[in-house]
């Protein structure tokens, strides 16, 4: 039976400053978790060590790493001093996301670009470099969208960008299994964040929201606990997309 506790375990969370990742990482490190928290730009060092100081608060150890995650030498760096830090990786979650809601013909080959290299890229060079560097019976999580099972106008490049991480983790889930590491992926519903309310109107949030039970978006504390189940108890469930999402959709 692999591993279910997470006390001392050292976790990497890609994007772990705030929002999802942030809650992520003081939730695990409130069970005795080493955190090292990725963030991306400059904008986003405060919440980084607005989380860093967090997680000390509840007597963990936590670092925080800056990187491109779309450039495999920072990805590689992240693991690097997360196992210099910390001594060992036991469970990488990756919940690096960009949204973008334009219809396809008036998508710019740019725009194109950034979105394959934001969601699709770097979760491939995260789940890669998490499969060399993590330890035996370890647990990966990547955050998807339930996007996946739905059809909406508007988002071709963010639900195509993230469907591939799904076929991504599934042959992980086969070629890390002999080291009993699970890879699974969440789904989750519009989710109640800046990155969504940022391409909607308001009546489209009020239509995303009729979608759910309960008539509201998807909330980052609906999630975090299901994360927690998948790299403890549910470190069987290997391989699969878990939709929550409230209703929004099914699969």
């Amino acid at each position: 039976m692999a591993k279910t506790e997470i006390n001392n375990a050292a976790v990497v969370i890609a994007g772990g400053a705030k929002n999802l990742g942030g809650l992520v990482a003081r939730d695990l490190a409130q069970t005795g978790a080493k955190i090292a928290i990725h963030f991306h730009s400059d904008e986003t060092l405060a919440d980084a060590e607005q989380t860093k100081q967090a997680i000390e608060q509840f007597g963990s150890e936590a670092i925080i790493v800056q990187g491109d995650l779309t450039k495999s030498s920072d990805v590689e760096r992240l693991f690097a001093e997360a196992k210099t830090a910390f001594g060992k990786v036991d469970i990488a979650i990756n919940t690096v996301g960009k949204v973008l809601r334009k219809p396809i013909i008036d998508t710019s080959n740019e725009e194109l670009d950034a979105m394959i290299d934001a969601n699709t890229k770097s979760a491939y060079l995260f789940l890669k470099e998490a499969g060399k560097e993590i330890s035996d019976n370890g647990k990966i999580v990547s955050i998807v969208t339930s996007l996946l099972g739905a059809f909406t106008d508007g988002y071709s490049t963010y639900a195509g960008s993230k469907a591939a991480v799904e076929h991504f983790n599934r042959a992980a889930a086969k070629e890390f299994a002999a080291r009993g590491i699970s890879v699974t992926a969440v789904a989750p519903g519009p989710m109640d964040t800046p990155f969504f309310y940022g391409e909607e109107t308001p009546e489209r949030v009020e239509y995303h929201k009729s979608q759910a039970i309960g008539g509201q978006l998807t909330k980052i504390e609906d999630i975090a606990p299901i994360i927690r189940f998948l790299v403890t108890d549910g470190w069987w469930i290997t391989g699969q997309t878990i939709f929550a999402n409230g209703g929004y959709t099914t699969r």
